[in-house]
């Protein structure tokens, strides 16, 4: 357990988070622990790193919009004038980033993963794990699944 005041190494989901947000490169700035990326979130991750995920989910502006909580208008406005997300939207993206992470760890490509956030699932009352991302419940739910996943159930 890391004692108060010592940085925690970045672990592979933390990692992972950043790299599906687009790096240093979108991010504007190099992450190198979990530290500096709960910081990046609370000042407001670049739009940028938004762009960088829509796009590995393959999801048009419209779509991501509603995905990360944020009205199209909202976001378009954002990109033109090329702001900061808020802390909470920036919450909401990268929680979707750690999930598509872990889709990816679990699934073994980055494809398959984007597809199976993107498609209703029995295990979640037919919505799509995507929409469930909202919410803290929701959230834990998709990792249900993917950890049934990853042990070899069905889901």
């Amino acid at each position: 357990m890391a004692s108060v005041g010592i940085a925690v190494e970045m672990g592979p989901t933390a990692a992972a988070v950043v790299e599906v947000l687009g790096g240093a490169e979108r991010l504007g700035r190099p992450i190198r622990n979990a530290a500096e990326l709960r910081a990046a979130i609370r000042e407001g991750l670049p739009t940028a790193s938004l762009q960088a995920l829509a796009e590995r989910l393959a999801l048009d502006r419209d779509t991501a919009a509603i995905a990360f909580g944020i009205t199209p208008r909202t976001l378009s406005r954002r990109l033109s004038g090329q702001e900061r997300l808020t802390p909470l939207e920036s919450d909401r993206v990268a929680r979707v980033a750690r999930l598509f992470s872990s889709a990816i760890a679990t699934l073994g490509e980055e494809s398959k993963a984007a597809a199976w956030l993107r498609t209703p699932n029995r295990a979640l009352n037919g919505e799509t794990p995507l929409g469930q991302l909202d919410t803290d419940p929701g959230t834990s739910a998709v990792e249900a699944v993917l950890g049934r996943i990853a042990l070899g159930g069905y889901s």
